[in-house]
């Protein structure tokens, strides 16, 4: 089964594929013309924009994602705008490191909202996964990607930045990992019955 994943991030494609692994679903970049307007106010209501997007060009089966990080003392910030809270992602980091750099409550999140289409841009599945930990007081780690060095893990008693990670090690952990496990259940249950595509 091919399923485009709503995309034009190749390093969050590669993510999605090694987390699904060694299952019968291909995951494809939609057409190059994929460029939703990501007006949604939550990130469930993102990922059904970019879902729908690329249903309508693409005429296939899609999957989209938000994702972001919520700061708890920031009332949920930077939340939906993370990947536009500074113009690069160093530029974001430090950012969100000056504007903690007094706060002892540095309890944060990864969210992941999926959606998954049919060609016609109808909701079958909707799912969100999380991630809990906090804010380093520096960044530290050079594997991953966007807040990925400044985010120490509850999962590793706040030990290790996700940065810090081998992919293996993220991948069983992170907040897109376990929505898209539950998109994985949801389309084996769906294969294995009557209600097939």
């Amino acid at each position: 089964m091919k399923i485009v994943f709503a995309t034009g991030n190749s390093h969050k494609l590669q993510e999605i594929k090694e987390i699904a692994g060694k299952t019968d679903i291909e995951f494809i970049l939609p057409p190059e013309n994929f460029n939703p307007v990501e007006n949604g106010k939550t990130f469930e209501e993102n990922s059904l924009i970019k879902a729908q997007e690329a249903a309508r060009i693409s005429g296939q089966i899609s999957l989209a994602d938000d994702s972001g990080l919520c700061v708890e003392v920031l009332d949920g910030a930077p939340g939906i705008y993370s990947a536009r809270y500074d113009k690069t992602p160093q530029k974001r980091i430090d950012k969100l490191l000056n504007v903690l750099k007094n706060e002892k409550n540095r309890k944060a999140k990864f969210v992941c909202a999926m959606t998954l289409v049919d060609k016609d841009g109808k909701i079958l599945f909707q799912t969100r996964g999380e991630c809990f930990g906090q804010i380093a007081e520096k960044q530290s780690g050079a594997n991953g990607f966007g807040y990925d060095p400044i985010f120490l893990t509850k999962d590793t008693d706040y030990k290790q930045t996700m940065a810090e990670m081998t992919e293996k090690e993220k991948n069983e952990i992170s907040h897109r990992s376990r929505a898209l496990r539950k998109v994985l259940e949801y389309l084996n249950d769906l294969n294995n019955s009557s209600n097939k595509f």
